[in-house]
């Protein structure tokens, strides 16, 4: 009976192991869902996106999105004097407003109408909505980063997470979509966008801000 305190102790472990990865599990789902209502997708009988709803909605809100992100660029032009910036600026701009376009000519062929304007999705996608809720972060706004004492800093926390929620976004298009053109447009955003937070992320800490 010597070993039974080590027993219990591997038992404990596995049990909270068990814990960790229901909680991870539900987190997850509960995710997944609360993307899937923001984006307006209806849930099939498996509970599978219906691949065609999915593409429709996903240009639908990612459009916007782009466009909140080609506004903070824009922004990033006329206040920020650090080259890295001004070139990741300039790389979004020309990327996103290509995948702009891109989604709206597959729009008007796949749904015959010109995409629907959004007001709730774009620049508020960002650190409110990763930190407070699907739609919290609508309450960030354009004009604080603005009037932001320290441009650089303040471009970075929004556009990071900006970045995150498209990636997310891209992430249930590719497990939902059957269009090879929407599957690639997602992993083009997963790639282009993830490389960004990389590089972002190691300003704020080269730089210290």
């Amino acid at each position: 009976m010597k070993n039974q305190p080590l027993l219990y102790g591997i038992i404990g472990l596995l049990a909270g192991s068990l814990l960790t990865v229901l909680f991870v599990t539900n987190t997850v789902n509960t995710n997944n869902y609360g993307m899937m209502q923001m984006m307006g997708i209806r849930q099939g009988v498996n509970g599978s996106p219906l691949a065609n709803n999915l593409d429709q909605h996903f240009i639908e809100q990612m459009i916007p999105h782009h466009e909140g992100a080609i506004e903070m660029a824009k922004l990033a032009q006329e206040r920020s004097k650090r080259p890295e910036i001004l070139t990741l600026a300039k790389a979004i701009i020309q990327s996103q407003s290509k995948e702009i376009t891109q989604m709206q000519t597959w729009y008007k062929n796949w749904y015959g109408t010109e995409v629907p304007v959004n007001s709730t999705v774009g620049m508020g996608m960002g650190r409110g909505m990763m930190h407070g809720g699907m739609m919290g972060g609508q309450t960030s706004d354009i004009e604080s980063l603005k009037n932001a004492a320290n441009f650089d800093e303040a471009f970075l926390q929004e556009m990071i997470p900006h970045h995150q929620m498209a990636v997310m976004m891209a992430q249930m298009l590719l497990s939902g979509s059957n269009r090879s053109e929407m599957k690639q447009l997602g992993q083009d955003i997963i790639e282009a966008q993830e490389s960004e937070i990389e590089q972002m992320r190691s300003w704020l800490t080269e730089w210290s801000l």
